[in-house]
Parts: C-alpha cells; structure tokens; sequence
C-alpha cells in the first residue's frame, strides 16, 4: 500500500472536491482519496501492484483537473 499526495489546478468548490474523489476511487487498486479544493491538493492510498500514481493523476486530468 503507498501514499501520495499531488497539487492539481482547477478545483473551486466542493462538487469539484467530489468530481476529482469519485475519478479516483472508481479505480481498481484506489483504497481510499481526499481533495482538496482550498489547497488544490489530492490524497490518494492506492495498491502499487494493481495501479501506479500515474495511471491514477491521468484519469484525475482527463476529468479536468491539471496537475500543478
């Protein structure tokens, strides 16, 4: 199990702190994630053997959300 956090552009609210947590926990291997709008920060623990961060910060850009 690894931890990361990771700054990203865009978020300004709470529906976007919800967009950029579902992205993420919808993919096999995230165990759990946490953004943060305020700070323009995301938390992810994920499974290193089923994904890599990554594959996890493209599918966050891919809903709009650059990475920082």
């Amino acid at each position: 199990m690894a931890k990361a956090d990771f700054k990203v552009t865009g978020m300004k609210c709470g529906g976007c702190e919800k967009n950029v947590q579902a992205a993420a926990d919808e993919l096999d291997g995230v165990l759990s994630s946490k953004a943060n709008a305020k700070e323009g920060l995301v938390e992810v623990e994920y499974d290193e053997g089923k994904i890599s961060l990554a594959e996890i910060q493209q599918v966050i850009v891919a809903k709009g959300f650059p990475l920082a």
